[in-house]
């Protein structure tokens, strides 16, 4: 079925379902990792064994929706959108270091939202890294276990202050968090808030 004419199509439905998807296991892993470290949050749930587990399989399944969904060309699309940077995006970054008002320059993503993307991907790899050498303990001599549980750790902490970020950017662009949802988005916004976004044939 098609949109309304004042809608325009933004996310298939195989990008929806691999947003919802990595955004639960994101959380639930952000949620078992204050549980397992913070000793009140330990202390009020309990059951420490099963948040580990949970903790573990949901880490290790994190970068299957993407996987899955790479299997579109939709996806593939916008993955190389992601990946690459151009003149617009320095112009839009430039802009947003100098809190400039108005219409900046952008494609179907702008530049924040490729670094995000960026960000994400690199973290995950990092994360599923250094937690394999935390789980299978005979991979790595302890000394690399200590690294990795370092980095692990502090990573936590930094991808929870960017997950909040990016909460808050959803929280204050509804037209947005309405795309992610229904797959489609105003057209008078995407001409203001992506004003270069032209869909290749």
């Amino acid at each position: 079925m098609n949109p309304p004419a004042d809608r325009r199509p933004r996310f298939a439905p195989a990008q929806r379902w691999a947003h919802r998807a990595t955004a639960a296991l994101m959380l639930t892993c952000l949620a078992t990792a204050a549980c397992l470290y913070l000793p009140p949050l330990a202390q009020l749930v309990g059951r420490r064994r099963l948040v580990a587990g949970l903790h573990e399989w949901c880490g290790l399944l994190l970068p299957v929706p993407l996987l899955l969904a790479l299997a579109t060309r939709a996806m593939r699309r916008d993955a190389a959108r992601l990946g690459r940077f151009t003149t617009a995006d320095r112009a839009w970054l430039r802009a947003a270091r100098r809190r400039r008002p108005g219409p900046r320059p952008a494609g179907k993503f702008n530049a924040g939202q490729k670094l995000y993307a960026q960000w994400t991907l690199g973290t995950m790899l990092v994360m599923l890294g250094t937690g394999l050498l935390m789980w299978f303990t005979g991979l790595a001599p302890a000394v690399w276990r200590t690294g990795a549980t370092f980095v692990h750790d502090w990573f936590a902490l930094a991808v929870a202050a960017v997950v909040l970020g990016h909460l808050r950017m959803a929280y204050l662009d509804p037209e947005a968090r309405r795309g992610m949802r229904t797959g489609t988005v105003d057209r008078e916004w995407a001409g203001r808030e992506h004003p270069q976004w032209v869909e290749p044939d």
